[in-house]
């Protein structure tokens, strides 16, 4: 029998209790309204309070109840496109700028939960990700001959050493990322909330931003009991983005991904599976994901949503999947799945908007939300204490565009991990 909760599943379980976030009501003057208790949202009103700027958040649901909440826990470097290709879309200033930022951001991260003691399963043995087959072995070599151009600490391992570090025969290489590792995603982002509060700043939940009027120099941000006004705000909600921005949020393709959890192994059983505790992805078309909690959970994930027939097709992948890489756990008892969105935007980069002036926002991580999501966080809080200036941004100021049709897309994936999915129990 599963365990409920399927917003975040596991996550919720396990992470400590997240800080006293009340609803919010009356009237409050601040500098900075953020709206979002997520990664970037908090890890601004973190900085921001920190060099004694006064800071409002205002989330719609609770801490980290989106993307931030849900997500597998893999802090990794970069972004899904190859680092040339990113350099080559952005152009040479802005494209190496972004790259130096994110290959770093795992550092932010780990710097963050040292700094504020934030319980979260920390395992800094760095990611893999495992070929399928022969093409995917040679997408992964031609990432680490870039990374490695840049210095980074990456190494290529051949099919012997992956399977001793995944603890299964079916890849023929993999990527190992030093600069990264896996963490409780929830647990994290509630340290980030109680750090922010700690540092001063206010943190509402259940108070979801329902209205916006300029008011000179200001913002008068309404909540449905309350009120702020604010010199600056922050548009911190990336893939769930509702209500007051609809450019924002059409600038997405949601890509749906889950995860399911097993019973926890047996010591033996979790020392022959990924013994070094990286979290891995794999070069599938349809990708996934595996990876252990510090309970010693089986974590696997991949594209879907659990609603629907997708609940069926995609835990009896799940199942087959565990079986399939590591025939050495015989019971396959799951006790948790969950799922959730990802904002993929046309061009696979996250991007900078002022929707109107004194707003800010940066969205659109394509599935690299922890490590980006805090390091830009960070760097919204230093513009808007004009320690750096626009033009220092690795982004571009850029005006929202619709995704190319955004709504078929989506459709795609879900309906298409599905057809995946079932097409896999029938080769295997």
């Amino acid at each position: 029998m599963l365990n409920g909760n399927r917003a975040q599943g596991l996550w919720n379980h396990t992470a400590p209790p997240a800080p006293e976030a009340p609803v919010h009501v009356g009237g409050i003057s601040v500098d900075v309204a953020i709206v979002g208790a997520g990664y970037t949202g908090l890890s601004a009103a973190l900085y921001l309070a920190q060099h004694g700027a006064k800071v409002v958040v205002l989330e719609a649901e609770t801490v980290g109840f989106g993307a931030a909440g849900r997500s597998t826990g893999l802090v990794n470097a970069g972004l899904w496109l190859l680092p040339d290709e990113l350099a080559a879309r952005l152009g040479p200033e802005y494209g190496e700028r972004l790259l130096a930022l994110l290959a770093d951001a795992p550092r932010l991260v780990l710097d963050l939960i040292e700094t504020h003691g934030i319980q979260c399963e920390l395992e800094r043995s760095g990611t893999l990700q495992c070929a399928v087959d022969a093409r995917g072995l040679q997408a992964i070599r031609v990432r680490a001959e870039q990374w490695i151009r840049r210095g980074a600490p990456v190494e290529l391992l051949d099919a012997h050493t992956t399977a001793r570090k995944v603890g299964s025969a079916s890849f023929c290489g993999a990527l190992l990322d030093k600069r990264t590792g896996t963490i409780q995603p929830l647990a994290y982002v509630r340290g980030l909330a109680r750090a922010a509060i700690e540092a001063g700043a206010s943190v509402y939940t259940r108070s979801p931003v329902i209205a916006l009027a300029e008011e000179g120099t200001h913002w008068r941000v309404w909540t449905p009991n309350g009120h702020a006004l604010a010199h600056w705000v922050i548009v911190a909600t990336d893939a769930y983005t509702r209500g007051l921005w609809p450019t924002l949020r059409r600038e997405f393709t949601y890509l749906p991904y889950f995860n399911v959890a097993t019973r926890p192994l047996d010591k033996a059983l979790r020392e022959s599976i990924l013994p070094e505790r990286q979290g891995m992805t794999d070069t599938g078309t349809v990708m996934s994901s595996v990876r252990l909690d510090q309970a010693g959970r089986l974590i696997v994930g991949s594209i879907g949503a659990l609603r629907g027939t997708g609940s069926s097709v995609h835990m009896a992948w799940a199942k087959r999947t565990i079986r399939k890489l590591f025939p050495q756990v015989t019971d396959v008892e799951l006790e948790y799945a969950w799922h959730g969105s990802i904002g993929m935007t046309d061009t696979h980069l996250p991007r900078f908007h002022r929707p109107a002036p004194q707003v800010l926002s940066i969205s659109g991580y394509n599935g690299r939300g922890i490590a980006a999501g805090t390091v830009f966080g960070r760097l919204l809080g230093k513009l808007i204490l004009d320690e750096i200036d626009e033009c220092e941004m690795p982004l571009p100021l850029t005006e929202p565009r619709d995704a190319k049709f955004r709504n078929v897309r989506s459709l795609y994936y879900s309906l298409g991990s599905q057809i995946a999915h079932l097409a896999d129990a029938r080769i295997g």
